[in-house]
């Protein structure tokens, strides 16, 4: 089990993250949407997740979503690298009615995000610009290179947990262990 914890001015965070576990979430960032977005995750990617932030909400949930998305890049970078025996690559579309999302991804130990989606407006107070600085903030702090495309879809909501949903899946897929690969790369390390 991972541990991290962080604290500014904007935000107090405790995460615990068990990389091999059965999708056992326990969620609190004040921000119900997100919550849900991230029990999603936690859900599809089998990756036991124990997450409080305490935020300044009264500003907006920028801080805290973001905040939260280097923590737990934080501990994911920490739980798979250096890697050996793992796939390494995935990619996944995941349809949700009429949504359906697209992730690729690479194990890669350098940070990379390809955010093809145009996301505008909120669900309920949830300004749908967070999903990409989460995002962003995973990648560069996890060291993974992730692209994420919109293939179709019109319903915010569906799209925006798709986009979790297949990130964890991705997820899921390139840490399956491979032990005839070794170290999955012409370098010799990652």
């Amino acid at each position: 089990m991972i541990e991290i914890q962080r604290k500014t001015k904007e935000t107090e965070i405790s995460l615990k993250l068990g990389l091999m576990g059965s999708g056992k979430a326990s969620i609190s960032t004040g921000i119900g949407f997100f919550d849900h977005m991230l029990e999603a995750f936690a859900k599809h990617s089998l990756i036991d997740l124990e997450l409080t932030c305490k935020g300044d909400l009264i500003v907006d949930a920028h801080h805290s979503v973001e905040d939260v998305g280097i923590v737990l890049a934080q501990a994911l970078k920490k739980a798979i690298f250096p890697i050996e025996g793992v796939e390494r690559y995935a990619n996944v579309v995941v349809v949700m009615d009429e949504a359906a999302i697209e992730c690729c991804l690479d194990l890669s130990n350098r940070a990379f995000l390809v955010f093809d989606l145009e996301l505008d407006g909120s669900i309920g107070n949830f300004d749908l610009e967070l999903v990409e600085e989460f995002f962003r903030a995973v990648a560069n702090n996890a060291c993974l290179t992730i692209h994420f495309e919109c293939k179709r879809g019109k319903n915010r909501h569906h799209i925006v947990e798709a986009l979790f949903k297949s990130f964890a899946v991705a997820l899921r897929r390139a840490l399956v262990k491979n032990n005839r690969i070794g170290i999955p790369s012409t370098k010799g390390i990652l």
